[in-house]
């Protein structure tokens, strides 16, 4: 009786569980890399750039100007109310031609009326006692008014402070008077580009009358 024996072989048997360096696993871990993203870079030099616009256009208004926004607190210079209107109609119209062509979208903050009535008044007795406001106290520092180093730097401990509180804010006032998003649109049966219309035709009105009845 004869028995066969398998001769070994001189080539080494290939080992099929080892991994190449270009498995799917070292692929996926390659793709987890943080890549550039010049989306958010682009936003960000875009901020920049209009910063510095609006800055600029806020300066050559005059609303930089402390006899200005003193003036208009007084209700003796309306200046500073014709460029807020004036902004929000041309706001008005080109914000709901972009969103019509689907180019932007909405994003609408809740009105929330403890927190907007308390914030408002803070706001105000800001204004009132330094004659400036964030944008115009920004614009006026950078025209070399010195006297708003002070309101800067009020600014930034309250924007702090507001950091700080905004989760007992979110807890106790937030939900007092909570309305949800409401716009125009949602409080008159018409449609968006009516009530916009109707709305920035308003407030042209508005504009031309004061400048038939105010001195500036």
């Amino acid at each position: 009786m004869s028995t066969t024996t398998e001769k070994p072989s001189d080539t080494p048997a290939t080992d099929t569980t080892a991994h190449d360096t270009t498995t799917p696993h070292a692929e996926n871990d390659h793709n987890k890399q943080p890549k550039p993203l010049p989306a958010a870079h682009r936003s960000l030099a875009l901020g920049v750039l209009f910063g510095f616009v609006f800055g600029f256009l806020l300066q050559k208004g005059g609303v930089a100007k402390f006899h200005v926004l003193i003036g208009q607190l007084l209700l003796e210079d309306f200046t500073v109310v014709k460029v807020m209107l004036s902004a929000v109609v041309v706001g008005m119209l080109g914000i709901h031609a972009m969103h019509r062509a689907k180019m932007v979208e909405f994003h609408i903050k809740p009105t929330r009326l403890a927190s907007n009535v308390i914030g408002g008044l803070l706001f105000g007795c800001g204004f009132a006692l330094s004659a400036y406001c964030p944008g115009t106290g920004a614009a006026a520092l950078g025209q070399g008014n010195f006297d708003a180093i002070a309101m800067v730097v009020g600014m930034v401990a309250g924007s702090y402070v507001f950091a700080e509180a905004s989760g007992w804010i979110s807890r106790h006032l937030d939900p007092i008077g909570d309305k949800g998003k409401l716009t125009l649109f949602d409080l008159f049966p018409q449609s968006r580009t009516a009530v916009t219309l109707s709305s920035a035709s308003l407030l042209v009105i508005v504009l031309i009358v004061l400048e038939l009845t105010t001195t500036r």
